[in-house]
């Protein structure tokens, strides 16, 4: 399957890294609206076709699955691009700036028969089965409660400043804790609690949210970036407690009971962790499908929503909304 990617930065970098790392894939095309940046982005990973425009690759019929690594303001707009091309499309989180933005692309995607989904990798790494095994297993009780927190220095960084860019923690972090949230409890929320602060700029540097479901579980969010935290998700039933080292990418699961006695599940090897993504996306386009199961379009529209009504309360408007 050939796969292109749209966007030469960072995150482009670790895809390109793990595509050419990954069998029955083969990274045909590389876009970026600088002609320059391109080509040494190509010269890098050994990529055959070169764009210096998204149009271009967009309208590249060869190419079978494109890759969206462009910051979140752009996703809309180069996803909605993608597919009315008729190419699927693999987007990076967040899915969008809003849930609005979502929907159309999802309508749009099941108007033209296309695959289209969220690039968010915890949804997809093994470590979340482990993780579901363990809470399944009943082995630390009946659950009350979970904390998770997941933070970055990165108080500099443009795109997570910038209204224009659809900066903020929320966005770029705070997604991480809520979908730890609602990998861990799957039911219904029933209510939520916010409150963050802002930058400058008018977008939140870090934020703390209380979800309380409809079972009585409760979970505890913060992010932050402005600071490094410890990354650690907690689980806590009346038996022990799950520790899970990194909400991000998991680094190892720890099951402490009561009695202090531990058991420790170890991450598999990863290339990137960004694989696991890829071959659900490769595997879904190949059978046919429009979504992945490890990440349906319904959860992607419950979290957008979640984060919309966020910035809401917290009163963080993006100029282009």
């Amino acid at each position: 399957m050939n796969i292109g990617i749209l966007g030469a930065g960072n995150i482009a970098r670790v895809m390109s890294k793990t595509v050419n790392k990954t069998e029955n894939v083969t990274l045909a095309a590389i876009a970026s609206r600088s002609k320059e940046k391109a080509d040494a982005f190509a010269n890098e990973f050994d990529i055959p076709k070169v764009y210096g425009s998204y149009e271009e690759l967009a309208a590249d019929d060869t190419i079978d699955l494109i890759y969206i690594a462009t910051p979140h303001s752009r996703h809309y707009e180069d996803s909605l691009l993608c597919l009315e091309a008729g190419r699927n499309v693999l987007c990076e989180k967040a899915f969008t700036a809003n849930g609005t933005q979502a929907r159309k692309l999802f309508e749009l995607a099941d108007k033209k028969g296309l695959f289209i989904s969220e690039a968010i990798w915890t949804r997809f790494l093994p470590m979340r089965a482990t993780l579901d095994s363990i809470i399944e297993s009943g082995v630390i009780g009946k659950i009350s409660s979970l904390t998770a927190n997941l933070g970055y220095s990165l108080g500099n960084v443009e795109r997570l400043i910038k209204p224009e860019l659809a900066g903020g923690a929320l966005l770029d972090l705070g997604v991480y804790t809520i979908n730890f949230a609602l990998m861990a409890f799957k039911g219904n929320v029933k209510e939520i609690k916010s409150t963050c602060v802002k930058n400058e700029y008018g977008v939140d540097s870090n934020n703390s949210i209380i979800m309380t479901f409809e079972d009585g579980k409760t979970a505890v969010l913060h992010s932050n970036a402005l600071s490094n935290t410890d990354r650690r998700g907690m689980i806590y039933g009346d038996k022990g407690r799950i520790e899970f080292e990194n909400i991000n990418c998991c680094e190892g699961i720890n099951v402490i009971l009561n009695d202090r006695s531990v058991t420790r599940y170890e991450r598999p090897p990863l290339i990137t962790g960004f694989e696991y993504e890829l071959n659900a996306a490769v595997r879904a386009v190949s059978e046919g499908k429009k979504e992945c199961e490890e990440m349906p379009h319904s959860e992607i529209l419950r979290v957008m929503d979640i984060m919309d009504g966020l910035r809401s309360e917290w009163g963080i408007r993006f100029p282009f909304e």
